[in-house]
């Protein structure tokens, strides 16, 4: 069963309620049928369109308060946008509220925190918080939103196995609830609303500010190591049996991929079939040499760009682009991440296979990604010790088909499969299905989440999101 993210088409806006609208926000206000509508509705995913019936560009605080406010009296659904990584719906007939203009970012040097407001992208902070040898827990793309990837959980390549989330270092969030209330919330203030946003996607308001905890880090060993695809099975043989030899200040994934023939790439990966072994660790360069050398040793290497780099080179780890393109993708967790495992993903994706995917990748969780944080919130991947995600790029004229060659890896891995499932990597048609959304999350968290959906958003006003519909 599918939750109701079609809007409110039959709802129409008349010119004088839309002259009103502008008036109470000093950020633009517009409609569909100018260039500016459709630069504010952009998005990374160019196979999920943005067609909300009118967009608010909020520039404050106060402007996402008068969006709100103007969307339930007219009865129109919420949606925001930041830096559009993660859109699962159209928004047809609802209001969309975008933050790009929402930047503020505050370092506090002495208490080890950031504030941020929610326009603000990773690769923002990354030199501000550098300044003082800081780092926060961003992800394998410092091109995405921070306040979008936080709400999701949040999991770091470098320093997630050693701290956890970023949800898991959340000091307070400023959310705009339904009711068109700003408000702080805390542990202590709000402890019911501040567990489920952190975990529930946006579901509950808008946030429109974040308080973090960052670290001091100021440079990593790590980068990325290519083999070509017919040496898959080794190289997955060997980093599965190297993955349990290693502490929490290792991070590793590895990605399967087929690259295009781009002037971008280095002529032994253009256009060509590759295993992308992932590398961040946390201690020195010798030491990392030494603890990768069993994983250099599994394949003739292709490009090795493993080394030591300042922090704000973490997106090196995955080099993940970062131009927008039409994709579909699917993501699973897996329970374990067996010698038949790997045989299995050898099948579904090697050089016999088939496969037609971009990327399939497995990311090693484990360490603390298991522990529950000083502050417990619903992030749902905690004890899940491996993700797998598939990424398939294609217009959407081949959705079916690309659909079916993602279900085809995602399905053959079935054997393995968890039920819950990481946030932040479900796919439009995995965050728009209300059963698959209570299975990723759980039931008890899932009822939970429910029960504080209807305190906080009775009417399900923010929707256009991974549904958490109100109990």
């Amino acid at each position: 069963m599918s939750a109701d993210v079609s809007g409110t088409a039959g709802v129409d806006l008349r010119p004088e309620d839309v002259m009103a609208l502008r008036h109470s926000v000093r950020g633009p206000v517009l409609e569909p049928g100018s260039a500016e509508y459709e630069a504010e509705c952009a998005t990374y995913n160019l196979a999920c369109g943005l067609r909300p019936a009118v967009v608010v560009g909020a520039s404050s605080e106060l402007d996402v308060r008068s969006a709100v406010l103007f969307a339930v009296r007219h009865g129109l659904p919420v949606a925001v946008k930041s830096a559009a990584h993660q859109m699962v719906s159209s928004a047809h007939g609802g209001l969309l509220i975008t933050t790009q203009r929402m930047k503020r970012i505050v370092v506090d040097a002495q208490e080890s925190t950031v504030r941020v407001e929610a326009g603000v992208r990773w690769r923002e902070v990354l030199p501000r918080t550098a300044e003082f040898g800081l780092a926060p827990i961003v992800g394998s793309a410092p091109d995405v939103g921070v306040i979008g990837y936080t709400l999701g959980g949040g999991q770091s390549p470098l320093l997630g196995r050693t701290l956890g989330y970023a949800a898991d270092h959340v000091r307070w969030l400023n959310v705009v609830t339904a009711d068109g209330e700003l408000r702080r919330v805390t542990p202590q203030s709000e402890p019911d609303l501040f567990w489920a946003l952190l975990g529930g996607k946006g579901n509950f308001g808008v946030v429109t500010e974040i308080e973090f905890e960052v670290f001091p880090v100021a440079c990593f060993y790590g980068g990325g190591i290519y083999f070509a695809g017919e040496h898959l099975a080794e190289v997955l043989e060997a980093w599965r049996a190297w993955l349990p030899t290693v502490g929490e200040t290792m991070t590793s994934s590895l990605g399967i991929q087929r690259l295009p023939d781009v002037p971008a790439l280095p002529e032994p990966l253009r256009g060509a079939f590759v295993v992308h072994l992932r590398i961040g660790y946390l201690g020195s360069a010798a030491d990392g040499a030494e603890l990768v050398a069993p994983l250099r040793a599994a394949a003739p290497v292709l490009v090795d760009l493993v080394g030591e780099k300042p922090f704000t080179s973490i997106g090196e780890i995955h080099m993940d682009p970062v131009d927008p393109m039409p994709y579909f993708d699917r993501s699973v967790c897996l329970e374990e991440f067996s010698e038949k495992t790997a045989q299995a993903l050898v099948e579904l994706t090697g050089a016999e296979s088939g496969c037609t995917l971009a990327n399939v990748e497995i990311r090693a969780l484990g360490g603390a990604f298991d522990r529950e944080p000083e502050f417990p919130n619903s992030v749902p991947s905690r004890g899940l010790p491996y993700v797998v995600f598939g990424f398939a790029v294609g217009a959407p004229d081949q959705a079916e088909k690309l659909r079916a060659d993602l279900a085809r890896v995602v399905d053959g891995l079935e054997p393995w499969t968890a039920e819950r499932n990481m946030v932040n990597f479900l796919s439009p048609d995995e965050a728009t299905d209300t059963e698959g959304v209570r299975a990723v999350y759980g039931a008890e968290r899932f009822d939970r989440l429910a029960a504080v959906k209807k305190r906080y958003d009775p009417t399900n006003v923010f929707r256009f999101n991974h549904n958490i519909t109100p109990a």
